[in-house]
C-alpha cells in the first residue's frame, strides 16, 4: 500500500516550543510538572519521540499524558495494557461477522461460489471490515492525537514486541493489506511501574523519565492546588505524616493521588489538626493493605 504523507504539526512545535512554556500550560491544566518533566515533553513533541514514564504507581504518570491532550486540545487514545493482550486488542482484528454478511450478500447477488466472490480474499480483506484498536486508531486517525499506553509492563515481551514498529516507523503490517502508514505522528506516553524489565529495543525508541515522589514543597504545593480549603499548616502536617509513611518497610507506600485523597477528606471532615485518631483513620485511605496499616500505627503510636 502506498505511504500517505504524514502531516507536520506546526501548532504543536509551535506550543511545545520550550520547556518553560510547557510546564506553565502543564500547570493551567493543574499539573505541576518540574522543569526536567516539562523538558523532556518538550523534546518529545519537537522530535516526534515517544515518551517512556516510569516510577511508583501514584506519581502522576498517568496524568501526564491527559494534562498533556488537554493542554495540546487533543483527544486521548488510551490502551491500557494487561497480561495476555494481543494484537486484536492493541493494534487491529477483522470484523468476522461483516466479512460473513457481506459474502452471503454477494453469494446471494452473483450466484457464485464463495471463493469466486472473495477474489482469493481481496473482496474480504479491506479497510471497510477492519476494527482498529488503540494503536492503530492514533496512527490512522484524521486529527493528532495522544497515545497513552498505560503500565506496558505488564504485557510479554512477544506483544511487547508489536509496539515496535507503531512507535518507530509509525505504521502497522497488517498481512492482508500491507502497510498502514500515519496521517499524524501521534504524541505517545508509555508507562510503567517497573514490574519487569523492557526491552532494549523499546527503551532505544524512546525518551526516559522517570517520576518519583515528590519533594515535600512540591507535594504541599499539590495539597494546596487541589484542596484549596485545606490550611497550610494542616496541609504541611499531612505531607510530613506521609513522608513518614514511605520511609517505613511498607509493601505499597501511600503515593500523590492518595496524599489528595487524604487531603480531601480532612477538609470534607473540617479537621483543624491532624490528631492520632485522625491519622490513624486516615491511613485507610493512605495504605492498601491491613499488615501496612497495623505496621504503620504501631510505629506511630511509638513516636507519640
Amino acid at each position: 500500500m502506498t505511504a500517505e504523507p504524514i502531516a507536520v504539526d506546526d501548532v504543536l512545535t509551535e506550543l511545545f516550543s520550550d520547556g518553560d512554556r510547557v510546564g506553565k500550560l502543564l500547570g493551567e491544566q493543574g499539573y505541576l510538572a518540574d522543569e526536567r518533566t516539562a523538558g523532556i515533553v518538550s523534546l518529545a513533541a519537537r522530535l516526534g519521540k515517544p515518551v517512556l514514564v516510569e516510577g511508583p504507581a501514584g506519581t502522576g504518570k498517568t496524568q501526564l499524558a491527559k494534562s498533556v491532550a488537554a493542554m495540546a486540545g487533543r483527544r486521548l487514545v488510551r490502551l491500557q495494557c494487561y497480561e495476555g493482550i494481543d494484537e486484536s486488542k492493541a493494534l487491529y482484528e477483522w470484523d468476522y461477522r461483516k466479512q460473513l454478511l457481506w459474502i452471503q450478500a454477494a453469494r446471494d447477488e452473483s450466484g457464485f461460489n464463495a471463493d469466486a466472490i472473495v477474489e482469493n480474499g481481496a473482496g474480504i480483506f479491506d479497510e471497510r471490515f477492519l476494527l482498529s484498536r488503540p494503536m492503530l486508531e492514533a496512527i490512522r486517525s484524521d486529527e493528532p492525537v495522544v497515545l497513552l499506553v498505560d503500565e506496558v509492563d505488564r504485557v510479554d515481551a512477544e506483544t511487547e514486541a508489536l509496539f515496535l514498529e507503531v512507535l518507530a516507523e509509525h505504521q502497522v503490517s497488517v498481512p492482508e493489506l500491507g502497510q498502514l502508514n500515519a496521517r499524524h505522528i501521534p504524541l505517545v506516553f508509555l508507562t510503567s511501574n517497573g514490574t519487569r524489565d523492557l526491552s532494549e529495543a523499546l527503551k532505544r525508541r524512546c525518551l526516559f523519565l522517570y517520576l518519583d515522589y515528590p519533594t515535600a514543597e512540591r507535594e504541599r504545593e499539590i495539597v494546596r492546588q487541589h484542596v484549596p480549603g485545606l490550611t497550610d499548616a494542616l496541609s504541611s502536617e499531612l505531607v510530613a505524616l506521609v513522608d513518614t509513611l514511605r520511609r517505613m518497610d511498607l509493601k505499597k507506600p501511600p503515593s500523590v493521588s492518595e496524599t489528595i485523597d487524604f487531603a480531601q477528606t480532612l477538609n470534607l471532615l473540617g479537621s483543624s489538626e491532624l490528631d492520632l485518631s485522625t491519622a490513624s483513620l486516615g491511613l485507610n485511605i493512605l495504605l492498601k493493605y491491613q499488615e501496612d496499616i497495623r505496621a504503620a500505627s504501631a510505629a506511630l503510636g511509638r513516636r507519640r
